[in-house]
């Protein structure tokens, strides 16, 4: 027998599924009586291989969701244990169907496939008898009972690669695809604006502005809104409450010393050689002209953020800090010594020493230690605030009697303002409802708010007087664009398949080659829908955000067979249709088998397995 890769990879199942098998889900407490789950056929399903299958399952569920090891019943909960009988059944029918057909496996074919497992090689690469043994005694199979499923492994892999073989789709199919996908078309277009109209736009009258905010009513209408009430503090509120000692701040100022003053620093690159003579002849290149510091950089194969050393002190480059502090921005310096070998090293910019005095830093120190000490005061009255709302206090009550500021908001998904700018604000805010209480709600920046839903307002048209400027400015990109689009239909009926378009006073571009996938910048995601539905020498005119644009279709070119990607594609989609092919008619074909075997499953030595399994 002629070894393929589906028997192969059969055969690794089975080991795999034997080797879970040794593990399990507390098999052990099941009565030794139960042996089979049920059949297909004449071939018997047995409870070693349900176990096994499920524990299979589950690890290949573990590896891809990179999660800890499950338990039966999570995998009962998401199912493994149906998707284990499914492909035991299905297993279990090809293996009755070779039965029928009288397909088997030799005894050579059977040594040559055990020989080629690697768990039963020795180091020589041969098989090796006692690693057999060995497993065979882990396994808790004899020889005999091992040898024979993996027969019926291979036997069922010719059968799969029989029905799996040479299903080759329709060329017609892939060419379709690539066709459509492929094909490239030259066109010319040009956009037109408001400084094409011939007349400017007059400035509409109370008429038309009135008539355009009925006709869009959408546009100016408001959302549903939630007007809720609110308290809120936050730590920024209280900041002129909260008292910092000056010889605090002197200290915190010196435990922060090396960030307020910082020595005089370089941005260097290091550019580590095997040996001196590399590093000579390199830095020799450099100096006669003959390359550069970025080109031995990318010699090597590297980026110039690999050989970066950010910002350094004199003392942090050893051997070579004097020199290349001494160096001018650009200079490349060495080779040096470094820890890595000898290296050349480019000096980039000088960052100046920086001092920052007590009195220059303390304001920042003192709003930063204030705003610390607010937060920790915020936090400690919490619990105050939380049992005053807890015993039936307002909002307002809550107001009047502590440091939070009461406020009101219509809120929308869109609303930023105040609390409503924090996200555990707007989730509390989607949610609440009439019913519920008040209660303490912590922000990310050390604030609190409490809300409550006061009522729900429905969506409102705005007045025109209270949304003039949005109308106006509508109105005109409106009338703006229709003009154009009349415009457009009128230098439309002048353009043929040969004339040229920019003696209309367009500005023109022409694109070439173009394929469905391209985008064509100053247009809409629709542009090129379009064009690829139009005739050679066909023009149209269509609508853009801005106003409107003319294209010409000049030529329909077929796909670049020549273009190795395209080429590619079209293997890649013809494989992918062969493989959906076959596997549709494996599928139906284990179906017939299983149809006409006969399935029978036995529900309660099912149940009996999986309660054994908890």
């Amino acid at each position: 027998m002629a070894k393929g890769s589906t028997s192969k990879t059969l055969v690794w199942i089975l080991m795999a599924l034997l080797i879970f098998g040794l593990g399990g889900f507390g098999i052990t407490n099941m009565s030794g009586n139960l042996r089979v789950i049920g059949s297909v056929g004449d071939q018997e399903i047995s409870v070693a291989r349900y176990v096994s299958a499920v524990q299979e399952e589950s690890r290949a569920y573990e590896a891809q969701t990179k999660s800890p090891p499950i338990s039966f019943s999570k995998a009962r909960e998401i199912q493994l244990d149906q998707i284990a009988l499914a492909k035991l059944i299905a297993f279990t029918a090809l293996d009755n169907e070779a039965a029928q057909m009288g397909i088997s496996v030799g005894d050579k074919n059977l040594a040559d496939e055990l020989a080629q497992i690697p768990n039963f090689q020795g180091l020589d690469g041969k098989f090796d008898r006692e690693a057999y043994s060995f497993f065979l005694d882990r396994s808790g199979r004899t020889e005999a009972q091992f040898e024979s499923e993996v027969r019926a492994e291979m036997a069922r892999g010719l059968l799969q690669q029989a029905v799996l073989t040479g299903n080759l789709v329709n060329p017609t199919y892939a060419d379709t695809l690539i066709t459509y996908l492929g094909e490239r078309r030259d066109f010319t277009w040009g956009p037109l604006g408001a400084t094409d109209l011939t007349e400017p736009l007059p400035a509409p009258d109370d008429v038309a502005l009135s008539a355009y905010h009925n006709d869009n009513a959408a546009q100016f209408t408001l959302p549903e809104r939630k007007r809720i009430t609110y308290a809120w503090l936050s730590p920024d509120m209280i900041l002129d409450q909260v008292e910092v000692d000056e010889e605090v701040l002197k200290k915190q100022y010196e435990d922060r010393s090396a960030e307020f003053n910082q020595p005089e620093r370089r941005l260097v690159e290091r550019l580590v050689f095997s040996d001196d003579a590399a590093a000579e002849a390199a830095k020799a290149s450099i100096e006669a002209g003959e390359t550069s510091f970025e080109k031995l950089v990318s010699d090597r194969g590297l980026a110039l953020a690999d050989v970066d050393l950010g910002d350094v002190l004199q003392s942090d480059l050893g051997d070579a800090g004097q020199a290349v502090f001494a160096a001018d921005p650009g200079a490349v310096v060495g080779p040096f010594a470094s820890g890595l070998g000898p290296a050349l090293f480019r000096m980039n910019t000088v960052l100046a020493a920086r001092t920052t005095s007590f009195e220059e830093a303390r304001e920042a120190l003192r709003e930063e230690l204030a705003l610390d000490r607010a937060r920790r005061q915020i936090d400690t009255a919490r619990e105050d605030i939380d049992n005053l709302l807890a015993g039936g206090a307002t909002l307002d009550e809550i107001a009047d009697e502590t440091d939070m500021q009461l406020g009101q908001v219509d809120w929308t998904a869109d609303s930023s303002d105040g609390p409503a700018g924090y996200a555990a604000f707007r989730d509390e805010a989607a949610k609440v409802t009439i019913e519920d209480f008040p209660s303490i709600i912590a922000l990310d920046d050390g604030a609190i708010v409490a809300l409550r839903l006061d009522e729900v307002l429905a969506p409102e048209l705005q007045p025109l007087d209270s949304v003039r400027e949005a109308v106006t400015a509508a109105w005109t990109q409106a009338e703006t664009s229709a003009r154009l689009q009349a415009l457009a239909e009128d230098l439309l009926a002048q353009i043929t398949a040969d004339s040229d378009m920019a003696a209309l006073g367009l500005t023109v571009t022409q694109e070439s080659e173009v394929t469905r996938g391209g985008f064509i910048p100053g247009t809409t995601p629709e542009f090129l829908d379009a064009v690829f539905a139009m005739q050679p020498g066909e023009a149209r005119s269509l609508a853009t955000p801005s106003g409107a644009l003319i294209v010409r279709l000049d030529a329909v070119h077929d796909p670049d067979m020549e273009n190795s990607d395209i080429a590619t594609l079209q293997e890649v989609l013809a494989n992918q249709a062969s493989s959906s092919q076959s596997q549709d008619l494996f599928q139906y074909f284990i179906n017939d088998v299983q149809s006409r075997a006969g399935l029978r499953l036995d529900q309660t030595a099912i149940n009996a397995v999986n309660a054994g399994m908890q």
